[in-house]
């Protein structure tokens, strides 16, 4: 049975995850800290300075209401480029900073950030998250998307220094949550006649089985199972599922890790869906 995607409610899981990279990062000799990471061109200590850009942002932005100055941003693309030169500036600049500095400042933006989000309405409209479409979206969705980017990039410094990365249930369920939201945009031009669904089913205790059905405004996310036969079904592992959704592995490569069944073009806009701007 199809119903609405529950409100994914993480925001008692921010100090957790902090707690857990500091302890990361406190513990890491100093050549770890130069070791390189999947994502290009960046160390260990780039990518924790990139989540202390985060912060940063978050703080001044949207805590503070400090927006600087600039021409208005038209388009996906031009946003894109406009975070990647962000992100790059940043890393470049606080290669400066000692690991040791870096984590003291992470404890400290990272706490007032948690206080921060503690303030906000979760059921209320925000701003858009890009990466799931153009409308505005619940509050409770854009700190999901949060906590998948605080998450993901501990993720990579784990990886990059042969630690056990965090795929406990607690706190892998509700990255996979969220990162289905970017599915009804990998299919927002697929052609397809009204109620024609598409079902994708993670595996693993953190997954779970979700539709995206084409309505007659477009396609759109259910939680469940349709009733009615899906034209396409594809199943894929947990692990699979958060590298795919995050570059974190190319689509020529999960193809062979994952099942398709049904129409095998339709679910293959599976391997599309991407839930990171950049």
């Amino acid at each position: 049975m199809l119903k609405e995607p529950e409100a994914v409610r993480i925001t008692h899981l921010f100090p957790e995850l902090l707690a857990n990279l500091l302890a990361l990062l406190g513990d890491l000799p100093a050549e770890a800290w130069a070791r390189p990471t999947a994502c290009p061109g960046w160390t260990v200590k780039d990518v924790a300075a990139h989540l202390l850009g985060g912060d940063v942002g978050i703080l001044s932005r949207r805590r503070d209401g400090f927006t600087p100055s600039g021409r208005r941003i038209e388009g996906w693309q031009e946003l894109v480029a406009l975070i990647n030169r962000l992100n790059a500036e940043w890393v470049t600049a606080t290669r400066r900073l000692s690991p040791r500095l870096l984590v003291n400042l992470l404890q400290v933006t990272g706490e007032q950030v948690t206080a921060y989000f503690h303030t906000l309405d979760p059921v209320a409209m925000g701003d858009p998250v890009s990466w799931a479409g153009p409308d505005p979206a619940p509050v409770w969705l854009d700190l999901a998307r949060e906590y998948t980017e605080r998450w993901l990039h501990q993720q990579h410094i784990r990886l990059a220094v042969e630690q056990p990365v965090l795929t406990a249930r607690r706190y892998l369920e509700p990255v996979l949550a969220t990162f289905v939201h970017a599915l009804p945009r990998a299919y927002r031009d697929a052609p397809a006649i009204p109620g024609t669904a598409v079902r994708v089913e993670i595996g693993g205790e953190a997954g779970g089985s979700w539709t995206v059905r084409r309505e007659d405004n477009g396609w759109k996310l259910y939680a469940g199972q349709d009733e009615q036969r899906a034209a396409s079904t594809v199943r894929l592992p947990a692990g699979v599922a958060w590298r795919l959704f995050t570059k974190g592995m190319e689509p020529d490569a999960a193809v062979a890790k994952i099942e398709i069944s049904g129409d095998q073009v339709l679910g293959g806009r599976v391997l599309e869906a991407v839930a990171i701007i950049a």
